[in-house]
């Protein structure tokens, strides 16, 4: 059976530790006679990711080796988010209800939702992550102000990165275990033997 991409990070593979970026595309000029700056802020906004993988016996490392092995450098996509934070810490983590993305062509860094429990005091949380679409359409956004829905069940939703193209009216919003679709840095990846033990760590980047 061929294998399927983006593919997930298999259950073994635990991380030690996770830097997680955000990268903008943010251009400044400053006039050598007056100091004074001119900021241009492009479009361009994206996820990237340093990770380290808690030591790991060789049962548990054949899976990982042949993950890494799968993902022929730069080629493939796999699915990741925040590994901490898969759990939202406002209300959606009890009561979720059925939250949808509210119009269509909606574009920038604000997003029209509604089907969230009607008046849901801090429904998401700064800092809590979405997700819009699935496998190779799969984005993921960072919540950057707090989300109390209204008596319909509405809300306004700031993200980042600003969205890349328009979701169609009803898309489903994920706002738990929210993944996006990433790439790894690098074309080589490489692994310690410690003995009888195996370590990782890996660079990954946002794909799109």
């Amino acid at each position: 059976m061929a294998i399927t991409y983006p593919r997930s990070i298999p259950s073994a593979m635990k991380f030690q530790t996770a830097t997680l970026k955000v990268n903008s595309a943010v251009a400044t000029a400053k006039s050598i006679f007056t100091g004074q700056e001119q900021v241009i802020a492009h479009q361009g906004q994206w996820w990237s990711a340093d990770l380290s993988v808690a030591p790991l016996e060789r049962a548990d490392a054949g899976a990982i080796t042949a993950w890494f092995a799968s993902m022929n450098g730069r080629e493939k996509t796999l699915l990741f988010g925040d590994p901490i934070a898969s759990a939202p810490q406002g209300s959606a983590s009890s009561a979720p209800g059925t939250p949808l993305v509210d119009g269509a062509s909606q574009t920038g860094a604000s997003l029209n939702c509604k089907g969230a429990p009607n008046a849901a005091t801090d429904y998401l949380k700064e800092g809590d992550y979405v997700q819009l679409g699935s496998g190779s359409t799969a984005r993921l956004h960072m919540v950057l102000e707090d989300v109390t829905s209204d008596g319909g069940g509405d809300f306004t939703l700031n993200i980042f990165p600003a969205l890349r193209s328009s979701p169609s009216d009803g898309a489903t919003l994920v706002v738990s275990s929210a993944v996006g679709r990433f790439r790894l840095v690098s074309n080589t990846q490489e692994w310690d033997l410690q003995t009888i033990i195996y370590g990782f760590s890996f660079e990954i980047i946002e794909a799109f």
